[in-house]
């Protein structure tokens, strides 16, 4: 289990809501442009606050696993994805990744499927 666990605020005032786990690798943002960034950490606020996000903003990812989905990142011509699961406790974050091609390659699947079976493993 990674002992990466934020909780990111908006604004002055703090709100509590499930912390983010990154499961691999740096806190580090993605070359976002400033407008992608903003929405990124919007979006990822709404999911701690406990929100449930549809399309176009995010779509589930059954072939990765239960409760597993991907946000959506439209940034001046790149298609971003961060992969993520709601725990009942956590927001865990899977991946980030640029999308180049319509269908997820094989090998995000596969990665987030051993993270998170990682993860899971007592």
């Amino acid at each position: 289990m990674s002992d990466s666990t934020y909780i990111l605020s908006a604004g002055l005032a703090h709100r509590s809501g499930k912390p983010l786990r990154w499961l691999h690798g740096k806190i580090q943002t993605p070359p976002f442009t400033h407008s992608a960034r903003l929405e990124a950490g919007l979006l990822l606020r709404r999911l701690q606050d406990g929100e449930n996000l549809g399309l176009p903003a995010s779509r589930p990812m059954a072939s990765v696993g239960v409760r597993c989905h991907e946000l959506r990142i439209l940034d001046a011509g790149h298609n971003w994805r961060i992969m993520y699961r709601i725990d009942s406790d956590a927001i865990l974050i899977l991946e980030v990744f640029q999308k180049k091609t319509r269908q997820t390659p094989l090998s995000i699947i596969q990665i987030c499927k051993a993270r998170l079976r990682n993860y899971d493993s007592p």
